[in-house]
């Protein structure tokens, strides 16, 4: 078992849309979660993880957006507007947000109608690692509780895919991980003979 503390880049999570579009007081709302809590998400063959319920709990209150497809010239909300257009919070299910929907951009009415009509179904979020909990486990595979992100973005998603350099560069940290550790176990080792 070990716990990291880094920054390791923007990651990006799919899952899949708990989202509906629906009318509130004639305002049109996108409401559901970006992220669920326990839920097992494999990142690569024999390396999965899960969101820890307590690793947005700093980073809730900064300045978060609602972005289509990751697109930052399509901002659907944002929680530092004034009023709030994107609100988010943690219940025990995981991070939910809600996004009032602008009916003078375009962009964002097409959004809603597309999630209202069900042709979008997934979300993403755009987050850094600051803290998580690797382990192997017994059939040899690896698992990463995330313990604490940087949250930057939510995006409902068209046709979220994976990007390769994603996928690689959490690979080569499992590979990483294990030299870390063998020569961790081997210095152990070495200090427990010299006594």
């Amino acid at each position: 078992m070990t716990k990291m503390d880094r920054r390791s880049g923007r990651q990006y999570r799919y899952i899949p849309l708990e989202f509906r579009g629906e009318t509130d007081d004639n305002k049109m709302m996108i409401k559901g979660y970006f992220s669920v809590f326990y839920s097992d998400y494999e990142l690569f063959p024999g390396f999965t993880e899960s969101i820890d319920p307590h690793a947005f709990d700093k980073t809730i209150t900064g300045d978060i957006r609602a972005l289509w497809n990751h697109d930052t010239n399509i901002v659907l909300g944002r929680t530092s507007a004034t009023p709030p257009t994107l609100s988010i919070k943690i219940d025990s299910h995981g991070l939910y947000g809600e996004i009032l929907i602008n009916p003078e951009d375009q962009d964002a009415v097409n959004a809603y109608a597309r999630i209202k009509r069900g042709d979008v179904r997934e979300c993403s979020f755009g987050f850094d690692i600051i803290s998580e909990k690797i382990t192997e486990l017994s059939n040899g595979n690896w698992h990463s509780d995330i313990l604490e992100v940087e949250l930057y973005e939510v995006s409902p998603c068209a046709f979220p895919a994976y990007k390769e350099t994603s996928i690689s560069a959490r690979s080569d940290e499992i590979k990483e991980l294990r030299k870390r550790e063998v020569a961790l176990w081997k210095a152990q080792a070495k200090a427990r003979l010299n006594k």
